[in-house]
């Protein structure tokens, strides 16, 4: 009976192998890209056009990569609208919850550790499809880490999108990292901008930035999301009155620059706790799934439109 219940168990786990293998099989593996300090993987997608756009994708704690692109939808509209898919993969031997260490100096620093891994796999696939435009998405703990990026990393980047994440630098290490996922940060937007303008005096041209979270989030406080978005506007040094728009179930505070372009935009969705949001009515638009919560509204889709990648397929 044992046996038989072991057959049964190794057989479902090779279906659903061959299953995954199969749902993944249009991701390659990037098999060399340069220094690899923060020990990490990474696989992409690329379309059939020449040149195309790079989304980076950071999935968030206990995720696979290539899975969260696909049920969130935004493999879909990487085949529609031609662009690239780079997916940087988090490993147990580097985190037991396969989280990236956006709390350690040791991998948020600039060119050190997991920061110097990812660029190095962004600058090896945009020089191997001579690619103009990048663009970083990133889920919780992949969303730390994507503030870190846009931080270390400004003149990389065309734009940025940060889901139930947290602003940089928020921590330290292991104990304010939890502090922050809480509390929020313990600094002002005013005081996270004196810190990042300290860090990067020369810089003056800041990615554009869309900030998502839910008003419920128990796990990663929406101060934290509230603040990131109010000190990307100080960075952008954009003092105009923001515009705030409500719509169902969600409300989008934005802050436009001089050519009246939304350059911050901070989306705070109704009744809904931590992750990322999904559309199943809408082609594209998602799955349901862990931390993959339904909503009215598809994060992915309306993250490609406003970066205007879906007017620019070919």
């Amino acid at each position: 009976m044992i046996f038989i219940k072991f057959l049964s168990t190794s057989f479902l786990t090779l279906l659903l192998s061959l299953f995954s293998h199969y749902s993944y099989a249009q991701f390659t593996e990037l098999k060399s890209f340069n220094e690899n300090p923060g020990n990490l993987a990474a696989s992409y997608f690329v379309p059939k056009v020449e040149h195309p756009n790079i989304v980076v994708l950071l999935h968030g704690c206990a995720q696979v990569g290539e899975e969260l692109a696909n049920k969130s939808g935004l493999f879909g509209l990487a085949k529609k609208h031609n662009f690239a898919l780079l997916i940087p993969q988090q490993s147990l031997n580097n985190n037991i919850k396969r989280c990236f260490n956006w709390y350690s100096s040791d991998d948020y620093a600039k060119d050190k550790g997991e920061n110097l891994s990812i660029k190095n796999m962004i600058l090896t696939l945009k020089q191997q499809l001579g690619s103009e435009g990048i663009y970083i998405i990133g889920l919780s703990g992949g969303g730390a880490m994507a503030s870190s990026m846009l931080v270390n990393y400004p003149e990389l980047f065309n734009a940025g999108a940060v889901i139930a994440g947290i602003p940089f630098p928020c921590a330290d290490g292991l104990i304010t990292g939890i502090s922050c996922m809480k509390n929020g940060p313990s600094q002002t937007a005013d005081e996270l901008s004196h810190l990042v303008n300290n860090s990067n005096p020369q810089q003056k041209n800041w990615p554009k930035l869309s900030v998502w979270t839910g008003k419920d989030d128990v796990i990663v406080n929406p101060l934290n999301s509230i603040t990131l978005a109010q000190h990307w506007a100080g960075l952008a040094k954009i003092t105009a009155t923001k515009g705030v728009k409500n719509e169902t179930g969600y409300t989008i505070t934005t802050w436009k620059n001089k050519q009246n372009e939304t350059h911050v935009e901070l989306i705070v969705m109704d009744n809904l706790g931590h992750g990322i949001m999904v559309n199943p009515n809408e082609e594209n638009g998602g799955e349901i799934a862990d931390y993959l919560l339904a909503s009215s509204i598809s994060t992915t889709k309306h993250i490609i439109g406003s970066w205007q990648l879906s007017s620019m397929s070919k």
